[in-house]
């Protein structure tokens, strides 16, 4: 099984990763903690294609969560058996990683390079409001959406998410149940 998850920055799409991850015993690999280094530095990009590539040459099933398109986007998108887009509001988004923030300030999430301690500051708060979500972005999805239909699952909200994780019986699952999805 091959799960990309897409989305928002906020949506969740970590921590969905992750439950589906242990749950399906498969290799999870999460974009931020590819593309950044301690300090939040930007990994060199030939480096991060690299590792995407041969994460996906030597694992038959996965979970990769993230957009990311310079790393290998279409081949990712092309090989998943499933694709969920994580949909949500932009104000969802923003109380989500508020939350997030509070819950984990000063401590690096396990999604994220080890030395980048949680952080929201007015460029990060105006992608998750504005600049994350332009034309340019909502059109990528669209085609997604469009190119891969029948593998496409869009997920615009809690409740949504909720079903989806019951339809996949994960919620009886005790690993998955300390993935805090209810939040």
């Amino acid at each position: 099984m091959k799960i990309a998850i897409i989305g928002y920055s906020g949506c969740g799409k970590s921590t969905l990763a992750r439950c589906l991850g242990k749950y399906y015993h498969i290799p999870v690999l999460f974009l931020d903690r590819v593309h950044w280094l301690p300090g939040w530095q930007e990994q060199d990009l030939e480096k991060e294609v690299r590792q995407v590539k041969s994460f996906l040459d030597k694992n038959d099933s996965w979970v990769i969560d993230g957009n990311y398109s310079k790393l290998a986007y279409e081949r990712r998108m092309d090989e998943a058996d499933q694709i969920i887009f994580m949909n949500f509001n932009r104000f969802a988004c923003f109380m989500r990683v508020l939350r997030r923030y509070i819950r984990s300030k000063g401590r690096s999430r396990r999604s994220i390079a080890p030395g980048c301690p949680e952080k929201l500051d007015g460029e990060f708060i105006r992608w998750i409001l504005r600049d994350g979500r332009t034309k340019k972005y909502r059109k990528n999805y669209a085609n997604i959406q469009n190119l891969y239909q029948s593998k496409v699952t869009v997920i615009k909200n809690q409740k949504q998410l909720t079903a989806f994780i019951r339809s996949e019986k994960i919620r009886n699952d005790q690993e998955a149940k300390r993935c805090d999805l209810y939040c």
